[in-house]
């Protein structure tokens, strides 16, 4: 019998561990090489495990379950049979036999199955609805009854969590007003513990200051609705307002290179390239995928790149390498409704940038009031390497270009600029 044994490829350099997600398969199933066989969190992305190899599948990991990057998490029976009646494989007998055919795969599974059912009186076994000894001590202590706890574990056996989670029976509890009073409790994955681990990091360990400024929109309104139907057909994006954005953050970056900078320890690093991180809300979370060398693509460039990494996100396609190795970020809460906030800096960037929503307010405009579509922008950066006068004239900078896109970043030709 050949066995293959399939262990947890390391998803990235200093990744030590991830969490698996979900199994694509089941106890037994036969899968095909390259089928995708479960979906494995890491504290930067969710990534697919296909099957080294074609065979009957043996799991060795539980979901939710973290295992240790290259530990064995399922056997592989190479030496096994496919199934019969699969849509790949052709019939080799008449029509009437095929029957005794599926008859044979029942008969087998149940003979599988039934040792798991005989299991279930033990008192140790993973039958359903039977504790495990931790678990069994501390419903006892608890004064719990097992018949009243939801087993999560395999085959529904009780959990040292669930009999941790276990609600202890009320005594003498005021009567219910005839409401819902549930609660449901679900662990948080690796990667969202992983950056919740970061953000207090970044609050304990960095001296985080914000600065806020406002834009006024209009010209890129204009830009926009001049353009956006040529650009769309010529290019096959649509003229957004992230690559305004990032174009106005590039330049701002080769302005003040403190803000494009992190410490290292006792010593400064500056980068002479823009890799811009932007943040992508997906399933999973909040992601922010990195534009390389952002300084030199065009408006084209920034959308079609920024298109492609969202896409990669929400079908949960990134990779660890595309999120890796920013040099600033950018943020739009505004998507969302965010009027005005203070951003997190992503380590160990020192500084980040926030969008917000935008709002038609009063303005004063050489001495008139009009009507104008505004925005509030946030820097957040830490005063270990960003002094105030730097971090001001940074946003400064954004305000400028994103108040005259045409002339700090379309060089007075924005025909050009938009490669029409």
């Amino acid at each position: 019998m050949s066995i293959l044994e399939m262990k947890v490829p390391s998803p990235g350099e200093s990744i030590t561990e991830v969490e698996i997600a979900s199994w694509l398969v089941k106890d037994g199933d036969y899968v095909e090489k390259d089928q995708p066989i479960a979906e494995v969190d890491s504290d930067k992305a969710t990534l697919e495990l296909p099957a080294e190899q074609s065979g009957v599948i043996t799991l060795k990991a539980e979901e939710g379950e973290v295992v240790q990057v290259g530990q064995v998490v399922c056997l592989i029976d190479m030496d096994a049979a496919k199934p019969a009646g699969t849509a790949s494989e052709a019939p080799k007998t008449p029509n009437a036999e095929a029957p005794k055919a599926e008859e044979k795969v029942v008969e087998k599974a149940a003979i599988v199955q039934e040792p798991k059912k005989e299991e279930k009186p033990a008192a140790t076994s993973y039958a359903s609805g039977t504790p495990s000894p931790a678990a069994k001590k501390i419903l006892d202590e608890k004064g719990v009854d097992a018949a009243q706890v939801s087993g999560s574990g395999k085959g529904g056996r009780i959990t040292k969590h669930d009999a941790e989670t276990a609600s202890v029976p009320a005594m003498g509890a005021a009567s219910s007003t005839g409401g819902s009073r549930s609660s449901s409790i679900t662990k948080l994955s690796v990667l969202r513990r992983k950056l919740a681990a970061r953000l207090v990091s970044v609050k304990n360990e960095t001296a985080m200051l914000t600065t806020f400024n406002e834009v006024d929109m209009s010209e890129i309104f204009r830009l926009r609705k001049q353009y956006k139907e040529e650009f769309a057909a010529k290019h096959g994006v649509g003229l957004g307002f992230m690559s305004f954005f990032t174009k106005a953050v590039t330049r701002a970056l080769q302005l003040y290179p403190d803000v494009n900078a992190s410490i290292d320890g006792d010593y400064k690093v500056n980068y002479d390239f823009c890799d811009i991180s932007i943040a992508v809300s997906g399933p999973k979370g909040l992601m922010v995928p990195v534009l390389r060398n952002a300084e030199n693509m065009t408006f084209r460039g920034v959308e079609a790149n920024i298109k492609s990494l969202a896409e990669k996100v929400r079908d949960g396609k990134i990779t660890v390498d595309e999120m890796t190795g920013g040099t600033f970020t950018v943020t739009n809460g505004g998507t969302f409704g965010s009027m005005m906030s203070t951003p997190i800096i992503n380590p160990p960037q020192s500084a980040i940038l926030g969008m917000h929503n935008i709002l038609q307010r009063p303005m004063a405009i050489d001495g008139q009031v009009v009507i104008r579509p505004m925005m509030y922008v946030a820097l957040s950066y830490d005063h270990r390497i960003i002094d105030g006068k730097e971090s001001v004239g940074f946003l400064v900078a954004v305000k400028e270009a994103i108040d005259n896109p045409v002339e700090f970043l379309m060089g007075g030709d924005e025909r050009k600029a938009l490669e029409l």
